[in-house]
């Protein structure tokens, strides 16, 4: 069995030693007890009177027993107060080193020019405005030349006549030509969406006049 590892607070080779010298000297010796005994009622730290030495066995003779106990050099200090230990030097931390970040100069980039979209053309509106008013014109002579010319806008001529409007194009239909055709035809279709808008403008003020009769005369029925 290997021998049990000294504490660095108990007896040492040199403390044996000296003790032994101090008793074959005629000293009084005094040891201390490294750990309390409950069984004897000693504490730790309790003086003791050593009586013998053989080898690194010391009898002892503790504080208030009356008997001589044999103890090892392990168990015993020369001390009655553990010796403190040595101040640890601060482990200092080792930080790890800063390393500097290498800053890379970038040029500033020139910004780059967006695409340019190609222009959109505008909507073409779906209808062309229509005229509010066509004039077609029939001239004849007695050489039997015959034209007719259309003028988009114009003021209603003087001595003129009404007609109606499908005879209107019946007649120029019957004429031939088409630019008046179609001249006559976007004016009349002009009049009736805004104869078709006023009816319906008039069929709405209709139905608010209805209601309002209504309430007006269930207001009345209730009294």
């Amino acid at each position: 069995m290997p021998p049990r590892a000294r504490a660095a607070d108990s007896l040492s080779p040199a403390n044996l030693e000296a003790l032994a010298t101090s008793l074959a000297a005629g000293k009084r010796t005094t040891v201390f007890l490294r750990e309390a005994i409950p069984s004897l009622g000693l504490a730790a730290g309790t003086s003791a009177k050593v009586v013998s030495i053989d080898g690194s066995t010391v009898t002892i003779r503790p504080t208030g027993v009356d008997d001589e106990l044999p103890y090892e050099a392990d168990e015993l200090r020369m001390t009655k107060q553990a010796p403190s230990n040595p101040p640890k030097s601060p482990v200092r931390s080792q930080k790890p080193p800063i390393v500097e970040k290498a800053t890379t100069r970038t040029r500033a980039q020139a910004p780059v020019p967006k695409p340019v979209e190609p222009m959109k053309p505008r909507a073409t509106r779906a209808r062309l405005a229509k005229p509010r008013s066509v004039t077609v014109t029939i001239f004849g002579s007695s050489d039997n030349e015959w034209s007719v010319a259309v003028t988009a806008g114009g003021r209603k001529p003087n001595q003129s006549r009404s007609v109606k409007p499908a005879s209107v194009e019946a007649a120029l239909r019957g004429l031939g030509d088409g630019a008046a055709l179609e001249a006559a035809e976007s004016v009349l279709a002009a009049a009736r969406e805004e104869a078709a808008r006023k009816v319906a403008m008039l069929s709405r003020e209709l139905e608010a006049a209805k209601e309002t009769l209504a309430a007006l005369e269930a207001h009345r029925d209730a009294k």
